[in-house]
């Protein structure tokens, strides 16, 4: 086809959906709005970690991080928006650090269920009753957006 084929068919037919998204992906639209998802994501997930460990008294002294590197993936989420310099240097750093923490909170969550009574034998009733496996992951999930938004163009 040749481009000007190309033009009227895309004049015809309006982008949409999918086709959409990833033309505002290109055209470095998507950026910005990823950024702050990231915060969102990460003051949300951060509220929901604080009460679940505030129900479980901060038993552990691990049980505070996540609530300390929250915020700062949210306030890297807020600056990637506001400034294209920090969307470049500061949220990357700081959602490797978010990442990082969910990976962890995976692995002393696998710990919790082992340490319960019947350990992993016991295991679907330890992974309904003991700390939730998969939880840290969302927070692995927020750190990734951050990730995918500081590797996005910027529109101009």
């Amino acid at each position: 086809m040749s481009r000007t084929t190309l033009l009227t068919r895309s004049v015809k037919h309006p982008v949409r959906g999918v086709d959409r998204l990833i033309g505002n992906v290109r055209h470095g639209r998507f950026e910005r709005t990823l950024s702050v998802l990231t915060a969102v994501g990460a003051v949300v997930t951060t509220a929901e970690i604080f009460f679940e460990h505030d129900k479980a008294s901060f038993g552990n002294r691990w049980m505070y991080t996540p609530i300390i590197v929250g915020p700062i993936g949210a306030l890297s989420g807020v600056a990637g928006f506001a400034s294209y310099r920090l969307a470049k240097t500061v949220l990357p750093v700081a959602s490797t650090i978010v990442v990082a923490n969910g990976l962890q909170g995976t692995i002393l969550h696998a710990r919790g269920i082992g340490q319960k009574p019947g350990g992993w034998k016991n295991f679907r009733y330890n992974m309904e009753m003991g700390p939730p496996l998969l939880a840290p992951l969302l927070v692995t999930l927020v750190g990734g957006m951050g990730l995918l938004a500081a590797v996005l163009r910027r529109e101009k």
